[in-house]
């Protein structure tokens, strides 16, 4: 039987081993610095490189050696580790949801996190997330990921509202020669890959290309949102009890080319056959597919000392990105019921949409003046929501009520009643920043950021950091940031029926206040400790139209306020073994009900224990445990089930380091692990069921 639960008081001895060790002999730094990789600088709080302890944020680094250790196997897996940080899924296709300080949790998109590969936005502008073309990403082709937990518009703009994270990707000197590699495992999941890092003449070259596929889980939901219609209107159409649907097909490339001062990075991203998840109404669906492209590409160029105490950047970036629905999707099944119209071959529906991104920005700094860096920034973001094409089989009526259009079959609806419009967004932005030593041990960050967006205005967006080297081993930090979250495309510009967008709708703000601690304990052992709070403004939801008009509209309605802290220990107790943990803990309030905003974990505990035991032999087991998910006001369901997973990583490396073993098993006891379900609870009552015990073996060669 599986075992959805562990008590508290049992997982947190993991988290403390390290605290409760300090009387550990030392360890020499260059050897860890070698199995882990460099923890200790970060760029993404800044712009530039900087101490991760003293860097004016909250941050966290994992490093490809790290990704390695852990045996992740895509990016979800590595962002689950980071502190106050919990990945969820949403039911349209089992999107990941990065859940930062309780933000973010009741939501179908992900646009309260700013996801950046190379410093660039990955965002889709249709829903202002990352798109369905970031299933699955792959960690082969990672060097590092930077996080910033807390808002982050005063550098990067819109919607880096609960975090920022930063995905950086392995350069010719991180590959350094030919290697090739395979995994597979559960789920029929598979990938190949390649990848090359060298010498082109002067020129360093960087490529890398990834296929693989999997069938997905195919876990049981035993009533989903057309149980509930066939229970209203008599009919017997529900696939329920069936299988989820989370398969698809993957691939990955991308050219890095480095010459002097100048960069040129491309990659191209196709996830295809996608399934639809608990379905795209919640209703199963194991037939439809869709397709998510992404084409990127940019050029840049960078002096560090053009001029005495002067270092300038330029860059160049473009986006193409398409979600399309080659067979269209089946919102409903066959002999669906909805009023008094029955649909013979199903409710059907295509969304198709095609956006393209120009983004152009220059930054300098300036370090003449004693005790002072200073950085400026100017950019300009074309982004064009271009092309979009709606295929349905029904249309609504006035009334609100579904009608067969047509022969009930699929058919372009595009000029008739499209889910959305055309619409093209330009912003221009600068922004200013300040790093002042203005005494010993005492660093004051401060910093500006003014967009200018053609459709809703201006938003300016400030942030303070005081940083105190306290002492040698001790660094004190004091934080204020505040940041914004831009309206969608489809909240502002929708036109489905049941779902309108609002022209009209202002950005999302959050102002947060934060203390933070860094303290090298021993030389071998580090703890950090942050404590925040956090109030939301003008927050962006879907509201209840009056008769007679139909569906809901989006609208800013409502605040909310959350606390927390984060705690944090790494013990090297040897030259082979560290021991990792992290403990979360946050409380989410919604202003106008003075109830939790629901969905959000209010503890989460993570910990790890990396072992060489034997010369070329690495041991790695890590647990997870993520704790008291309420509901949200209306959802009187019961609190979502605690859930604990242990994983398991043997890696191995042979033959003077060419080859790269590894054999993994994740959620060891096959625990029962769930995701929620959105409010009101009806369309899926029982929560997203997540994946079972699995395996997976991996090698590489590296020529």
């Amino acid at each position: 039987m599986k075992s959805a639960n562990t008590p508290l008081a049992m997982a947190m001895p993991a988290l403390f081993w390290a605290t409760a060790s300090l009387a550990a002999p030392n360890t020499e730094e260059e050897d860890l610095a070698l199995v882990y990789g460099d923890k200790n600088t970060v760029s993404i709080a800044t712009g530039s490189p900087q101490a991760l302890s003293r860097a004016p944020s909250t941050a966290t680094v994992i490093t490809a050696e790290d990704i390695a250790a852990m045996g992740a196997t895509n990016l979800d897996e590595v962002l689950e580790t980071v502190p106050g940080m919990h990945v969820s899924r949403s039911s349209i296709r089992y999107a990941s949801a990065y859940v930062i300080r309780g933000i973010g949790g009741g939501s179908q998109t992900n646009p309260q996190v700013l996801v950046l590969q190379n410093g660039i936005p990955a965002t889709t502008m249709y829903a202002n997330d990352k798109g369905y073309a970031w299933f699955g990403v792959p960690v082969e082709n990672i060097a590092r990921v930077e996080i910033i937990r807390g808002p982050g518009s005063a550098l990067y703009g819109a919607d880096a509202y609960a975090g920022v994270i930063n995905v950086i990707t392995k350069t010719a000197t991180d590959i350094a020669g030919t290697k090739l590699g395979a995994r597979g495992g559960s789920f029929n999941t598979w990938n190949t890959w390649a990848q090359h890092g060298g010498k082109w003449g002067d020129v360093d070259v960087a490529a890398h290309l990834n296929i693989g596929a999997t069938d997905g889980i195919k876990e049981i939901i035993q009533t989903d949102a057309q149980t509930a219609n066939d229970r209203r209107f008599g009919t017997h159409a529900s696939l329920a009890p069936g299988p989820v649907n989370t398969g698809y097909d993957a691939i990955d490339s991308s050219l890095n080319l480095s010459y002097d001062k100048w960069r040129v990075r491309a990659a191209y991203k196709l996830r295809d056959n996608l399934e639809t998840g608990a379905g795209i109404s919640s209703a199963l669906d194991p037939n439809s597919r869709g397709r998510a492209e992404n084409i990127s590409g940019d050029i840049s160029w960078t002096d560090p000392q053009i001029a005495r105490d002067w270092s300038v950047g330029v860059i160049a970036a473009m986006q193409y990105y398409a979600s399309t629905q080659p067979n269209n999707l089946q919102l409903y099944p066959p002999g669906t019921k909805l009023g008094a119209t029955t649909f013979p071959n199903g409710l059907i529906g295509g969304p198709n949409s095609w956006e393209r991104q120009l983004r152009f920005s220059g930054n300098a700094t300036y370090s003449g003046f004693e005790g002072h860096s200073l950085r400026f920034g100017v950019g300009h973001d074309d982004l064009d929501l271009y092309r979009v094409k709606t295929v349905n089989n029904f249309i609504l009526s006035q009334t609100g009520a579904f009608e067969l259009y047509g022969t009930g079959e699929a058919t372009d609806i595009t000029g008739i009643q499209p889910h959305i419009r055309p619409h093209r967004r330009q912003v221009n932005y600068f922004y200013a920043q300040d790093e002042w030593n203005f005494a010993r041990d005492w660093t004051l960050t401060a910093g500006v950021r003014h967009d200018r967006y053609s459709d809703f205005g201006d938003t300016t967006n400030p942030r303070v950091a005081l940083v105190w080297d306290a002492t040698v081993d001790l660094t004190a930090k004091l934080l204020y940031g505040q940041a914004f979250r831009a309206p969608s495309f489809a909240e502002q510009y929708g036109t489905n029926p049941v779902v309108n967008g609002n022209p009209n709708l202002e950005p999302e703000t959050i102002q947060t206040l934060e203390m933070a601690f860094s303290w090298q304990a021993r030389r071998d052992t580090q703890v950090n400790l942050s404590l925040f709070h956090y109030q939301m403004k003008n927050i962006i939801r879907l509201v209840q139209n009056t008769a007679p008009a139909v569906g809901s509209t989006y609208h800013n309605t409502g605040n909310q306020h959350g606390n927390g802290l984060e705690l944090e220990t790494v013990w090297d107790a040897n030259d082979a073994l560290r021991l990792t943990g992290n403990y979360s803990y946050q409380q989410s309030i919604d202003d106008v009900t003075r109830r939790d905003t629901g969905y959000a974990a209010h503890h989460h505990i993570y910990a790890r224990a990396d072992w060489r035991f034997y010369e070329q032999w690495a041991f790695s087991t890590q647990l997870n445990w993520v704790g008291e998910r309420k509901r949200s006001t209306g959802d009187n369901r019961a609190q979502i089930p605690d859930n604990t997973t242990l994983d398991l990583t043997l890696r191995s490396t042979l033959a003077k380091n060419q080859w790269d073993l590894a054999a993994s098993v994740r959620n060891l006891f096959d625990a029962t692990v769930l995701e929620p379900s959105l409010a009101p609870g009806t369309a899926i009552p029982n929560d997203l069921p997540m994946a079972p015990r699995s395996f997976y073996l991996q090698a590489s060669y590296r020529f």
